[in-house]
């Protein structure tokens, strides 16, 4: 591997790992906060896309159509998961896990199928956005814009997310809801109302990576399945709940995905099931979890 192919590895595995940081963080807030463990966040981020491609398409005739879906589709999700949480997921917090399962596992169905209804099954494409066309070069070096883009993402995001639950008085109260959500009741926190804040939020940042990741690559039924197990990867590797986990996690897991490839590309998907395990076998609860 020469200098130019490391540092085109290694950009790319940092740009997918932000991606990536953007889907699995509001799983593992969610997780950490409301304490349920969503298999439909995949599906969202889904949701995300083909909103994406749905607000841009319709709006193509205005400048800057991308950057507008960027900003309403992840909204349009947020909304979505505000409905679901309080008509269905309110009421199945003291549930067994189980039933938690199959009621998260069902809306994976529903909105794989809402979304065929409204886009059909064909494959959807949205052209790179204005001004981040075509790639940088340095001498030899050349990579896309729109992946650096990605890279300049997920930091900003992490340091959002960060100063949001840390110095802000929604931050202290998801936190107070996190840590003992009976004492934060009878303190006089409206715990339904920060719940479906946090589920929104997540939802939020699901469709926000859909629709970041709509121009890179085709936007179609199925595409959440994936992404939906790297997610449950990068949890388990960074701590469920932990922000700086997730951000660790997303950034070790593109960087061991996109070496792996590039020096024994048949195993290329057995790679973040392998860090997975060494992670549970040496650490279970995760880089930066804590232990129960």
């Amino acid at each position: 591997m020469n200098l130019q192919g490391f540092v085109i590895q290694l950009l790319s595995g940092v740009s997918t790992g932000m991606v990536i940081f953007l889907i699995a963080v509001g799983l593992s807030l969610i997780f950490g906060t409301l304490k349920v463990l969503n298999l439909a966040h995949g599906a969202l981020y889904m949701l995300g896309a083909y909103c994406c491609y749905w607000v841009s398409s319709s709006l193509s005739h205005l400048p800057g159509s991308f950057w507008l879906s960027l900003i309403f589709a992840p909204l349009m999700v947020a909304l979505f998961g505000g409905i679901v949480e309080f008509f269905l997921l309110r009421r199945m917090y003291n549930r067994e896990f189980l039933e938690q399962f199959l009621l998260t596992f069902a809306l994976i169905l529903i909105i794989a199928d809402l979304c065929k209804l409204a886009w059909g099954v064909d494959y959807q494409t949205i052209d790179t956005p204005w001004p981040l066309e075509g790639a940088a070069i340095w001498g030899s070096l050349i990579f896309p814009w729109y992946n650096l883009f990605l890279i300049l993402c997920g930091p900003l995001f992490y340091v959002g997310l960060w100063m949001l639950l840390n110095r802000t008085r929604l931050g202290r109260v998801i936190r107070a809801v996190t840590y003992n959500r009976e004492m934060a009741n009878a303190l006089g926190v409206n715990v339904p109302l920060v719940y479906t804040a946090v589920f929104m939020l997540g939802c939020w940042l699901a469709g926000m990576g859909g629709a970041l990741v709509a121009p890179m690559s085709a936007v179609m039924p199925g595409m959440d399945a994936v992404v939906l197990i790297d997610c449950f990867i990068i949890v388990v590797i960074g701590g469920l709940g932990s922000l700086s986990g997730a951000f660790l996690g997303s950034l070790i897991f593109g960087l061991v995905t996109a070496f792996g490839i590039m020096v024994v590309p048949r195993l290329a998907i057995a790679f973040g099931f392998i860090l997975m395990m060494v992670i549970l076998i040496i650490r279970p609860w995760g880089l930066m979890g804590k232990p129960e």
